[in-house]
């Protein structure tokens, strides 16, 4: 990160309103030009299914084992596609009248209530999207001109790309604008209160505070841990500390002591070959279009906040081992056991209460806000560039 960059942060800090970000603060349904996960690829049949992706409402259908997306709605009186049903291979036909659909082009290719010969075949057509299918979900690509669609690999995890795993997730449609879900998440002051009385770190102490440094690596900007500080007394209250006698506390809990940045406490005897591998400067980091990466010694948790519209966002919260053979049902059963109830049900679930009933801007931020004014000038700075590319392109 800039020096530049930096005094912006100190400068935006000081705004209760988001006049700093201009492309965010109209971002309310979402950046355009990225792909989105919106189902289980399992959710995907012969049976269309509408869904709602920065504003823009989608029917999704699969045929032949290929998934389609095609905007969910009928030119002819308007009704939703997602209601209809597959009358012949290849198509989708509206519910009302039976205007079919070609699934690859759009184009209107038969009526069926108007005969083999109808006129106005040809003469209607639906806008259709981009699909492509990654770690078990069917993602949507949603545009902001007519540009061609960047490779999806681009846009995931270098790791994910690159290396064998398994994994487990949750995919919910929750209330609350995507870009609260998204601050939430890489925000730094809240999981060591929030989240103290979570079931998730019930045996596991936290620091009280800590000091951060933002440092960016490609596109992704992550939070570095340098000093953490375990209690304190504030003056006239009284004393405060996480720590609990019942609560396991790492070999650094001392005031003052530089935390690992595998894990959010302590130091790890191992760490996944894979994972030390990447050489992560800190164990919280997010990237574009709202992507949120958590780095624990033998896994890593993503956040994907998908925008649904300007009042709801879909969380989708995968948990990734890259462990093989009969680790990856050691894995599966810590999963499946207990892993999914504690952290994507009552962890996530406090997020998800938070994100409900965020009321900002105006708002007025404090030191640890590093964390979320970093995030937006990193969203700012690269929509603003990927506005000026396709600008060139189309």
């Amino acid at each position: 990160m800039t020096r530049a960059d930096s005094q912006k942060q100190r400068g935006a800090r000081g705004r209760q309103d988001w006049s700093t970000w201009p492309h965010y603060d109209a971002a309310a349904s979402g950046f355009r030009g990225y792909w989105y996960p919106v189902a289980w690829s399992s959710q995907v049949t012969g049976k269309p299914m509408g869904v709602t992706l920065c504003g823009d409402k989608i029917a999704l259908v699969r045929d032949g084992g290929a998934a389609y997306a095609l905007h969910d709605r009928c030119p002819h009186r308007g009704v939703p596609l997602s209601l209809g049903r597959k009358e012949f291979p290849g198509t989708l036909s509206c519910p009302y009248h039976g205007w079919t659909y070609d699934l690859k082009g759009g184009e209107l290719v038969a009526a069926i209530t108007d005969g083999p010969r109808s006129p106005i075949c040809g003469k209607a057509r639906v806008a259709t999207y981009p699909v492509a299918e990654r770690l078990g979900m069917v993602w949507v690509y949603v545009p902001i001109a007519d540009e061609e669609p960047h490779p999806i690999d681009e846009q995931l995890p270098e790791e994910l790309v690159a290396n064998p795993f398994v994994m487990g997730g949750r995919l919910d449609d929750r209330t609350g604008n995507w870009r609260f879900a998204c601050e939430n998440g890489y925000d730094e002051g809240h999981a060591k209160y929030l989240h103290r009385t979570s079931l998730w770190r019930l045996f596991k102490a936290m620091p009280t505070w800590n000091t951060t440094r933002i440092v960016q690596r490609g596109r992704w900007i992550y939070r570095k841990q340098e000093e953490q500080f375990w209690e304190a007394d504030f003056p006239g209250l009284g004393h405060w500390t996480n720590k609990r006698w019942w609560k396991l506390s790492p070999p650094e809990a001392e005031d003052g002591g530089a935390p690992s940045n595998i894990g959010n406490t302590g130091a790890a005897s191992q760490v996944d070959p894979v994972i030390a591998a990447q050489e992560f400067p800190g164990f919280a980091s997010v990237s574009m279009p709202g992507v949120l990466r958590i780095v624990y010694p033998k896994f890593i948790h993503y956040e994907f906040y998908v925008p649904i519209d300007a009042d709801r966002h879909r969380y989708v919260g995968v948990m990734v081992n890259f462990a093989r053979g009969a680790g990856t049902l050691k894995f599966y059963a810590k999963y499946l056991g207990w892993v999914r109830w504690l952290f994507h049900g009552q962890f996530s679930g406090q997020d998800a209460w938070m994100v409900d009933v965020t009321d900002a801007p105006p708002e007025q931020l404090y030191r640890p806000d590093v964390s979320l004014t970093a995030w937006r000038g990193l969203a700012e700075k690269e929509y603003k560039a990927k506005l000026a590319k396709i600008a060139e392109e189309v």
